[in-house]
């Protein structure tokens, strides 16, 4: 193969890869090269001033993190795809309101995106490995990954155009918002890289910041996960500390405030695939009905679901709190009381914690739910 008969194929495989992504019913997809030297610097700070908290598997595989190569020998290039997941008629701002509900985050409403990720991924570098097999070229190396791996996933995203980096530190597209999955391939083909990146578009806003019911952002575009809902919901195994309980407000499973505030997301695209759509009805369930799940139930109704990450403990953690902060009730203290001796020390813990708030007269909410109520269209945005 001459050098322009290379150059040649790999410029039609790069648009056929992207042709390959967009069937695949991926939303987005770019190319990008492996150096990733200024986010690792960033990395390095964030993780120096303890920001990760528990999550100590952000610090490790020494390099892999922040050079693909090390990761997967011989990468060259990392395509970047990214895949809606709001539900159609999502009612995430109504379900915030109803203290007496579960808010779940959305992207964990339906099936496990993992497993539906990595199988299209898998598709799309088998028809790149036979595409380059069939130009008689040696079988490339490569890898898809979905957030299962040591993987900086939202620079790489950013390098390859999908969009740029908010001040919550998500991915923004300008014509899209933020409400996606992100995945990656990464290739030891030549694949000829996306040059052209999306600039910050956030301008002089700062609703993310202002909305976070816990403060989590020191600084716009750093995240302090040890105080992020999603961290102590989620990534958190242990008590979830006092401070935050009342905070918490009904989200029994990540947040999403900072996305739903975002004004870009005006311009968020729904999810056309049926396995995101919520199962169980948990985009609208009363926190009491959920807390009365046994555990047979809650692993027969989080098979294949991103909720079963946190297991059965977490999920009773959890909702108690949120029982905790929803207006009094006898049915709540009743719930509450019936699952007590049945529980682990932890999660009686935060069923105490919440009876107690349950059984102060007249007590004051002091939920902060700012995005419903924000007028999106008088912030300045680029």
């Amino acid at each position: 193969m001459t050098d322009t008969s290379h150059t040649h194929f790999f410029t039609l495989l790069t648009q056929q890869v992207k042709d390959w992504a967009t069937e695949l019913g991926f939303d987005g997809v770019g190319i990008t090269d492996t150096d990733l030297t200024v986010p690792a610097q960033h990395l390095q700070e964030w993780l120096g001033n303890g920001y990760h908290g528990d999550m100590q598997w952000m610090a490790d595989h020494g390099d892999m993190r922040y050079t693909p190569e090390s990761l997967l020998p011989s990468t060259q290039r990392v395509i970047s795809v990214r895949m809606n997941y709001l539900p159609l008629d999502s009612t995430h701002i109504k379900t915030l309101k109803s203290p007496e509900k579960a808010y779940i985050a959305r992207y964990a409403l339906g099936r496990d995106y993992h497993k539906l990720v990595r199988k299209r991924l898998a598709t799309l570098a088998k028809h790149i490995n036979t595409a380059a097999i069939e130009a008689g070229l040696t079988p490339p190396t490569q890898r898809g990954f979905v957030d299962s791996a040591p993987v900086m996933e939202r620079p790489l995203a950013q390098k390859a155009g999908l969009g740029w980096t908010g001040k919550h530190t998500l991915i923004i597209n300008k014509e899209a918002g933020s409400w996606f999955f992100l995945g990656e391939v990464y290739t030891s083909l030549p694949l000829i890289p996306d040059t052209q990146q999306e600039t910050d578009h956030c301008g002089s806003c700062t609703a993310c910041l202002k909305v976070c019911p816990t403060d989590a952002f020191p600084k716009p575009y750093t995240l302090d996960a040890r105080r992020c809902i999603s961290y102590l919901t989620i990534e958190n195994k242990g008590s979830i500390p006092k401070e935050f309980r009342e905070p918490i407000g009904n989200r029994v499973f990540g947040c999403d405030d900072c996305q739903a505030i975002c004004p870009w997301n005006k311009y968020a695209h729904t999810t056309n695939e049926g396995d995101f759509a919520p199962r169980h009805a948990l985009d609208n369930s009363d926190l009491v009905a959920l807390f009365l799940w046994d555990e047979t139930t809650f692993l027969k109704n989080t098979e294949g679901s991103p909720l079963r990450r946190i297991g059965y403990d977490g999920w009773q953690r959890n909702l108690a709190v949120g029982l905790g902060n929803a207006p009094s009730s006898p049915a709540i203290i009743n719930a509450l009381e019936s699952q007590y001796d049945s529980s682990s020390e932890m999660v009686k813990e935060h069923i105490e914690w919440a009876i107690e708030q349950q059984q102060i007269p007249n007590r004051r909410r002091k939920r902060k739910i700012k995005a419903p109520n924000l007028n999106i269209e008088k912030i300045t945005i680029l």
